[in-house]
């Protein structure tokens, strides 16, 4: 049987203006057409949806959900455990109106399995364990190697896996001690190999880049995208801004991992606090220099990123000055295409698979209405 949503109004991932009045039709798990006004046709299932507003299901382009939010995300835990966490964060994304989510870093494949079990989730896109150097950060998921012929074996034992995406440290990070978010952790060659063996299988590469050096070699290498971009220095953060328009003229496109929610008796840490000023900054002339962005959580990583957080990150994404359009299409139908499943997910259009929020406001006039998900509709079934 057919179904039809009735709503007040449509945001389709794309157009600027909104659809009043829409009807969405659902044949199975797809779109099969978008109407404005009108009536459905006659012996299909209809659900009125009264005040609310639809628009595709959001789609996270960073999450762990292997890590579970706490002060301890990477508390040790075995494959069982892990799972069971995986699939309660993943649930809990899925409530939150985001029916896809991208995970770039867990242990031991988690994301392929849990992916295969199926159930209540979201679409999950996984990457495995990313790839980093020895005792490199992130290095306790599994995914130490070193040489460029050790990160070819590595992109294809991921791609042998099951991946959707192949993930890098290319430089330190925050969460790993002895490592340097401000410095490379591999050098050219490296990089190079890892970008043109998944591309050689068809796979997109996205790497983790904090400091300039490490952002200019992902530009250089031609990955397809970059997580964070903060510009991070050895005491600070300063953006470069040679290097920023090497990054907007490129086809390169920054995953901007924003966002917070308020969480009693959290704070970030001292050195996270003492830079917001300078990576507000760092944002906003990536934002004025025309970076290709779009808004992801880094979800899991501290307790003020649960796992259903993305909402708040498009609203970061325009309190920082970046554009109100950019900042849904970041979570719909660009962050689809980053993806790599632009064909499928982001739009509501005839052909996508059907996956729709609704929400209790226009988005298009509030950002903030993604906070507020009256119904979740994942392949075309209300969750």
């Amino acid at each position: 049987m057919v179904l039809a949503l009735r709503a007040a109004g449509l945001f389709d991932g794309v157009s600027p203006t909104p659809a009043p009045r829409p009807i969405v039709l659902i044949d199975g798990d797809r779109i099969v057409s978008v109407q404005t006004g009108g009536e459905p046709p006659t012996g299909a299932q209809v659900i009125d949806l009264g005040t609310a507003w639809l628009m595709p299901g959001m789609i996270d382009a960073h999450q762990h959900l292997c890590f579970d939010a706490s002060a301890d995300p990477i508390a040790a835990r075995d494959d069982t455990a892990m799972l069971t966490q995986m699939r309660r964060a993943a649930h809990s994304a899925l409530l939150a109106g985001i029916t896809t989510v991208r995970d770039l870093g867990d242990r031991g494949h988690g994301a392929v399995r849990l992916r295969a079990e199926g159930g209540e989730l979201p679409t999950i896109l996984a990457a495995g364990p990313p790839i980093t150097t020895p005792r490199g950060h992130c290095w306790f998921l599994g995914g130490e190697t070193h040489g460029a012929d050790g990160v070819r074996a590595a992109v294809r034992d991921r791609a042998e896996h099951g991946a959707d995406v192949i993930k890098v440290m290319v430089t330190g990070g925050e969460m790993t001690a002895g490592t340097y978010p401000h410095l490379a952790q591999f050098g050219p060659a490296e990089i190079t190999a890892a970008v043109s063996e998944a591309h050689a299988l068809g796979l997109p590469v996205t790497g983790h880049a904090h400091g300039a050096p490490g952002i200019r070699l992902a530009v250089e290498s031609g990955m397809d995208s970059i997580e964070h971009c903060s510009f991070l220095t050895a005491d600070g953060a300063e953006a470069d801004t040679e290097l920023i328009a090497m990054l907007a003229g490129s086809g390169t496109v920054v995953s901007a991992t924003l966002g917070h929610l308020p969480m009693p008796g959290y704070e970030p840490p001292p050195r996270i606090q003492a830079l917001l000023v300078k990576l507000s900054a760092v944002f906003l002339e990536m934002s004025t220099a025309g970076v290709d962005m779009i808004c992801s959580s880094d979800a899991g990583i501290n307790p003020a990123k649960p796992h259903g957080a993305l909402a708040h990150s498009v609203s970061h994404f325009t309190e920082l000055g970046g554009r109100h359009l950019d900042a849904l299409r970041g979570v719909t139908s660009r962050a689809a295409e980053v993806c790599g499943v632009g064909d499928r997910k982001g739009r509501l259009a005839p052909g996508f698979d059907a996956d729709i929020v609704a929400l209790r406001a226009d988005p298009l006039a509030d950002v903030t209405a993604l906070r507020e998900v009256a119904a979740v509709f994942k392949a075309g079934r209300r969750i």
